[in-house]
């Protein structure tokens, strides 16, 4: 049993999935089977419940887990605990708001990983920085940029309400909708034109720059807000995504940056990644 069978084990308990977990780890598919089935057979057990749609962990697998996670943490810590320590590399990435946690999250975790050497800082995109992740409309003429993400706008309702059960929006629907209205947001600010051209008008509750708390006055019955239809928002059970017809509400993700170099170009390396 070797650290690297179990470090694949994982992948595919936590992906459910051979394949996912070769692409996580790198590695063909085979390498990942193959580790699999020589810890089953060391073992005498199996770990796994194969499927048409990926795998389900066994009994023994379940088991397995948590053990494997401790020795791989632990041998981490030891290599740690033997390594060099050397003066890192400062890297300052502005990152705007409300871009989804959990997939910055996952960039940023593959982006350290890749540069040990680095010592990221996250900070406000407006603050002075060596790269930034923003929306297309707070770049800079002098910045060169690549686009991450593309994700259309929706309206966010409470579930209960009346609107919930059309299959979109008409402008007319939001006249005098009570408006959960976060700022800034360039694409509020287009609803906004198109709203004024048509004599309409919300009855604005409230004013606010997070989309987190957008939401969360939305799921406490407030009103309606108008957010970004990333996954980890539509993935809400407690509220309800509609698009408004008649307007094509979209915002574009990017990495920008003014002066190139390597650590950025691993940067972007992972961006292309992570976008597809």
């Amino acid at each position: 049993m070797d650290l690297r069978s179990l470090q694949y084990f994982v992948a595919v308990f936590e992906k459910r999935s051979f394949s996912a977990a070769a692409k996580t780890c790198y590695v063909a598919q085979p390498s990942i089977s193959a580790a699999v089935a020589q810890l089953e057979q060391h073992l005498n057990t199996s770990l796994f419940n194969r499927h048409a749609r990926g795998v389900n962990p066994t009994n023994s697998g379940d088991k397995l887990y948590p053990l494997a996670k401790q020795l791989i943490g632990q041998a981490d810590a030891i290599k740690t605990v033997f390594t060099e320590r050397s003066v890192k590399q400062p890297f300052y990435l502005g990152v705007t708001k409300g871009l989804g946690v959990k997939r910055m999250s996952a960039l940023l975790k593959d982006f350290t990983s890749a540069e040990q050497q680095v010592e990221l800082t996250l900070v406000p995109h407006t603050e002075p920085c060596d790269a930034r992740i923003i929306i297309k409309e707070e770049l800079k003429e002098q910045e060169t940029h690549w686009s991450l993400w593309q994700e259309d706008y929706l309206l966010a309702l409470p579930y209960n309400h009346i609107l919930s059960l059309q299959d979109s929006i008409k402008l007319r629907d939001l006249d005098g909708l009570p408006f959960i209205q976060r700022t800034p947001c360039t694409e509020w600010d287009t609803l906004s034109d198109a709203l004024t051209l048509e004599g309409i008008s919300v009855d604005t509750r409230a004013k606010i720059q997070t989309i987190d708390y957008a939401l969360g006055l939305v799921q406490a019955g407030l009103g309606c807000a108008l957010v970004p239809a990333h996954p980890e928002i539509i993935s809400k059970t407690d509220v309800v995504f509609k698009p408004i017809e008649g307007l094509r509400l979209m915002r574009e993700t990017i990495l920008a940056y003014q002066q190139p170099s390597d650590i950025i170009n691993t940067l972007l390396q992972l961006v292309l990644k992570h976008r597809r």
